[in-house]
């Protein structure tokens, strides 16, 4: 595609996001930056979150996959169904309850100050390092869509694109992007859905004659019950629903948003219809993966290597301009729909669970906060740089896949608190915190060996979380709750 073309493109997306931006943000206070006033509308809030759960990786790698693993990915979809059902009625309730603005504060109330610190510490690293991958992932194509042309550096690149995130979120905050979760979350779709038309025009079928292209591709197997296998349905299934927990109901990049709703009943539909919603458009990601692979057979396309270089691939070269277009606006909203939501919770988690900010006797200051959200900033710029400087594809993903493992030590004090009644010797939580990820990455390098096979896969976060729990409970104090969680 031509530069100047994309450059068009993207310079026209980012002046609609502004423009978002501008009128979210008037009138706006403190308040509004972190809570949106509670005043969102709970449809807006699932719709958008369908962007935010989804990303750039998501949205190559999930079409790619499907060359490796068919449609078995929908199997950790289905689980999400419970995930975001526990959320819905264990969580929010819990949430609204206590009025939080930080979910972390949670765990200081019910376990004291090196707990909450914890939760939020290990946060703060899993959204770091996952945002940053995933926008080095974007920066890349940017790099060869545009500026490689020019012959700008690889941190121009990065720097131009975390500069627009921060121009159009640090003003408004989570009221903006409760707005342009939605316009993004439209994009996404909007790309899957006119590729698929285009591969349809292209095949010259009817849409039944495409079902029937997918069905009979052996592309579509959904499920696997080959116990060894990383993608037999069980583990892929419990797998699922705690991902959701964690990376939904645990995390305060998206329960920010749900914490916007104007009530606890509002937030809860918002739960039903975004899970909805999420299942549907990730079986058409799906869908529209067999149907790359279909199309490259029947045209005498070579697959590339790198199947997560197919739908860039046929989009960029292979499609009508018109399927270039909405791809980079696809990958582009993928990506900084998330991004984007992920440095305002990076800036609230900071504010108000490391510097205190947001009770009686410490108010929240705006010039504080516009420095914390621009220290995060550069933060993320630098550790992409570093991505860049590794330049070892497989180091990097292990990097982000290590991130993963953060969220355990997160289910684990959450549901330590939730089902047990007791109080923790808190100064002991960050030793537990630390060690069970560490011991948890030690049984996946060697559980074939120790396990007579068994090969993890997701559920690795499972195990992480329960290791957790029974550092706690080795912890745990003898006496009762506080009055307020009896």
């Amino acid at each position: 595609m031509n530069p100047i073309l994309v450059i068009s493109v993207i310079a026209i997306y980012f002046l609609v996001l502004m423009g978002i931006s501008y009128f979210t943000s008037k009138n706006n206070d403190n308040l509004t930056f972190f809570t949106a006033n509670r005043q969102s509308p709970w449809y807006l809030v699932a719709f958008g979150m369908i962007g935010a759960s989804l990303s750039g990786v998501t949205f190559i790698s999930v079409p790619g996959e499907v060359g490796n693993t068919a449609f078995a990915y929908f199997q950790v979809v289905l689980g999400y169904l419970v995930g975001y059902f526990v959320i819905a009625t264990v969580l929010l309730p819990l949430y609204y309850k206590l009025n939080l603005i930080s979910i972390y504060t949670y765990l200081e109330q019910r376990f004291g100050f090196y707990s909450y610190k914890s939760g939020a510490f290990f946060f703060l690293l899993s959204r770091i390092v996952g945002s940053s991958f995933r926008l080095f992932l974007v920066a890349g194509v940017l790099q060869l869509a545009i500026f490689d042309a020019y012959d700008w550096p690889f941190s121009i690149t990065v720097a131009v694109t975390i500069a627009l995130i921060w121009l159009y979120t640090f003003r408004g905050g989570i009221k903006t992007i409760v707005w342009t979760d939605t316009l993004q979350t439209l994009f996404m779709i909007s790309a899957v859905a006119i590729s698929i038309y285009l591969i349809k025009d292209a095949l010259d079928v009817s849409w039944l004659q495409l079902s029937d292209k997918i069905s009979n591709s052996g592309y579509s197997k959904i499920f696997i019950w080959d116990w060894q296998s990383g993608q037999n349905f069980f583990k892929q299934f419990i797998s699922g629903a705690f991902i959701a927990i964690v990376m939904t109901g645990l995390d305060q990049d998206m329960m920010q948003k749900n914490l916007t709703c104007r009530s606890l009943k509002d937030a809860q539909k918002n739960m039903f219809w975004f899970c909805v919603v999420l299942v549907i458009v990730n079986f058409m990601f799906l869908s529209m993966g067999a149907l790359l692979y279909v199309y490259a057979a029947e045209m005498n396309i070579s697959i590339p290597a790198r199947t997560d270089d197919l739908y860039p691939l046929l989009a960029l070269e292979h499609f009508p301009l018109v399927a270039g277009i909405v791809f980079l606006l696809g990958i582009t909203a993928a990506a900084y729909s998330s991004a984007d939501s992920a440095l305002t919770a990076l800036t609230t988690s900071f504010c108000v669970d490391f510097l205190g900010l947001g009770n009686n006797d410490k108010p929240i200051s705006k010039k504080i906060r516009i420095r914390v959200h621009l220290v995060f900033s550069v933060i993320l710029f630098l550790v992409i740089l570093g991505f860049k400087a590794i330049n070892d594809q497989s180091v990097i993903t292990a990097v982000f896949v290590a991130a993963g493992y953060t969220y355990g030590p997160i289910l684990g004090l959450f549901t330590f608190g939730l089902i047990t009644k007791y109080s923790l010797k808190d100064k002991w939580v960050p030793l537990v915190a630390v060690l069970s990820p560490i011991i948890s990455y030690i049984i996946n390098l060697n559980s074939e060996a120790w396990l007579y096979g068994y090969k993890f896969g997701f559920e690795i976060l499972v195990v992480n979380g329960l290791l957790t729990f029974l550092g706690l409970f080795l912890i745990r104090k003898k006496d009762s709750l506080q009055a307020q969680f009896n």
